[in-house]
């Protein structure tokens, strides 16, 4: 048989089964009530139109995968640099659609992606872009450090991948409960979701073609950062770093650096955080080190001798305002604690059970729930014990931690559309601190420390960042049960792609705390556990001030804030920009601070362009620098730059 014959034959397969399902689709809308008030078959008869076309093909699921790997090192690139990452899903949709136009244009592809094709494409990209990779930035790199010594590979790659498994399992059964049935908004789920029909034209005249400007906009963008850093850092054509106030301040960080990548972060990350790091960054590298260094209490100017005196106070600030945010919350903890039995039992009115059941075959099953709980938390457990030391009972108290508190974590992306992963981590860390018997070796205890919090925020980062993607295939009317095998598929890109190139990029412990990867969340991560396991005696005592100092002032100021009148809120500094900034350079948190202001005179003086450029360009820069850096650094581990 021909290979157009197969072809032929294989799409006359694919449309008799579609036909066939559409044929379902069909008996059971004309079964739902027109008068009917439940949400999920108002959904189900108005909105779904998963049997209507391609979703869930091996194109949507290759592209995903090689996007989202992509994504993966830009997250673990800013990560190193700044302590945070970006969320994967709407620069992936541009990206997708941007590259799909341009393989029919030369005739590598006959169709478009559908829209559900992309969104099943977004889910892959996410689950490889930034389920696998949060954990490596921030408590993977903070055990090297406190270890002194690089993390097997084969090791890192089982522990990343049975966390990303725990996490898209615990998505399951809060997907339908907080999305079908409560309805959360998860507005950067309604973000991608309208991005995707931008792109698609839908809803709409002339919405294609902005998208494509958007998307042009973020090509452009990523090529002149890429371009940028070339020139930068092979050729050499100008320096990384300017003084601004002389070589004196320079020492501090005090300096300018040519980096559009930390300017295009500014830009997404706002002005009141960009100005509160730059507050920070003031106090610290222009006042508090240079204090410190003249006393002898900092020894050198180097940064990683600096950092080690300087994270303290940033950290208790971040440590209590978060803890604090997740406290005040308590509101959204007892909504997700009270609703775990709606979570698993459906209380329904007899009379619609039968229908509610039609919507059984394009769910998540629960048994895909309770097969992914129990083998991706056996995973944790054993790997903990092994490599770690984790004693059994501490690993499976962390994974039934990580189930309520990736409840409230995705309870709160669902309202705010923000996760309190740092705070996820630190209640973990203070809680195990607690438990930790404390015959247990030194190193033992810190290990194990760790790597608990590892447990429950990576998989409550994980768990929350997929059902932003599930709330978009929601409002596209797509099948969640297609939609899970794409977020499950792309584990096995990101964990090879991400674990893969962080082990070249950072060969070591000595590779983190520089003025290349300074790492700030490790820092952070670590110092936390390197408190609970010597105690607060076993830091210089200015660095205890700082502590309690900068742990006060964590908790001043989201009160004071909360205390103030809206419109007087701008005032007061955000105690995690202002944590932040004293745990990476002065730098940074100046570019950041450029980059915000100049999106935000652009939003006043033309909202309209604001609208239709500022992120798909910072994305682009950031892409675009970020992808290009990586290279450069994998180059030279290998030997092929100086």
């Amino acid at each position: 048989m021909s290979d157009e014959s197969r072809e032929r034959t294989r799409a006359e397969i694919q449309a008799e089964a579609r036909a066939a399902a559409q044929a379902i689709h069909r008996r059971d809308k004309a079964e739902i009530p027109d008068d009917t008030t439940d949400p999920e078959l108002i959904w189900y008869r108005d909105v779904y139109q998963g049997d209507d076309m391609p979703q869930l093909t091996v194109r949507a699921i290759v592209m995903g995968g090689v996007l989202g790997s992509l994504m993966s090192l830009v997250n673990i690139y800013v990560g190193l640099k700044t302590g945070w990452g970006l969320g994967v899903a709407i620069t992936a949709c541009i990206l997708s659609f941007s590259i799909w136009k341009g393989f029919r244009r030369i005739g590598l592809a006959r169709t478009d992606m559908t829209i559900l094709e992309n969104n099943c494409m977004q889910s892959t990209a996410s689950s490889a872009g930034y389920s696998t990779g949060g954990t490596m930035v921030s408590a993977i790199a903070a055990w090297m450090l406190i270890n002194g010594k690089a993390m097997d590979t084969g090791l890192l790659m089982t522990w990343v991948f049975f966390l990303a498994v725990l996490g898209v399992t615990l998505a399951i059964p809060m997907k339908r409960q907080m999305i079908n049935i409560e309805q959360l908004k998860f507005p950067s789920g309604i973000a991608a979701a309208e991005t995707l029909r931008s792109l698609h034209g839908v809803g709409g005249e002339g919405g294609g073609e902005a998208a494509a400007r958007s998307a042009s906009s973020l090509g452009l963008a990523a090529v002149f950062a890429g371009l940028f850093a070339i020139v930068r850092d092979i050729f050499g054509w100008f320096p990384d770093i300017v003084p601004l106030f002389g070589r004196a301040a320079a020492k501090f960080t005090v300096a300018f650096e040519m980096s559009p990548l930390m300017m295009a972060a500014g830009a997404i990350m706002g002005l009141h955080t960009a100005a509160s790091m730059l507050l920070g960054a003031v106090l610290c590298w222009g006042v508090l080190v240079p204090i410190m260094h003249h006393q002898g209490i900092i020894q050198s100017t180097e940064y990683a001798d600096m950092v080690q005196w300087s994270l303290w106070g940033g950290a208790a600030c971040m440590v209590t305002s978060g803890l604090l945010a997740f406290a005040l919350q308590w509101r959204t903890a007892l909504r997700a604690f009270s609703g775990i039995k709606k979570i698993f039992v459906r209380e329904r009115p007899t009379a619609e059970s039968r229908l509610l059941a039609m919507l059984d075959r394009i769910e998540v099953p629960g048994s895909w729930f309770t097969a992914g709980a129990l083998f991706g938390g056996a995973g944790v457990v054993i790997v903990a014990n092994r490599a770690f030391d984790m004693p059994v009972w501490m690993g499976v108290l962390g994974v039934i931690m990580s189930f309520f508190l990736a409840l409230v974590a995705c309870r709160a992306t669902g309202e705010t559309d923000t996760t309190p992963v740092g705070a996820m981590g630190k209640v973990t860390q203070l809680f195990y601190g607690a438990i930790t018997p404390r015959a247990f070796p030194m190193d033992v205890r810190r290990n194990v420390n760790l790597m608990a919090a590892c447990i429950t925020a990576g998989v409550a980062d994980s768990s929350a960042d997929l059902l932003i993607d599930l709330k978009s295939g929601y409002l596209l009317g797509a099948n969640a049960r297609k939609q899970f095998l794409a977020q499950f598929a792309g584990i096995f890109f990101g964990t090879i792609f991400a674990v893969g190139a962080f082990q070249i990029i950072v060969p070591g412990p000595e590779a983190l705390g520089t003025d290349q990867f300074p790492a700030p969340a490790a820092q952070t991560w670590r110092a936390v556990a390197e408190l609970l396991a010597h105690g607060l005696h076993s830091i210089h005592p200015t660095a205890q001030a700082a502590i309690v100092i900068g742990g006060l002032v964590g908790i001043v100021l989201p009160l004071l804030s909360r205390a103030l009148p809206e419109r007087w809120r701008w005032v007061v500094p955000s105690p995690m920009g202002l944590g932040m900034a004293f745990t990476f350079h002065f730098f940074y948190a100046f570019n950041m601070f450029i980059g915000a202001l100049i999106a935000t005179v652009l939003q006043r003086a033309r909202p309209e362009t604001h609208e239709a450029y500022t992120v798909p360009v910072a994305s682009g820069i950031i892409a675009g620098e970020s992808l290009v850096g990586v290279g450069i650094a994998l180059a030279a581990a290998m030997g092929w730059v100086g």
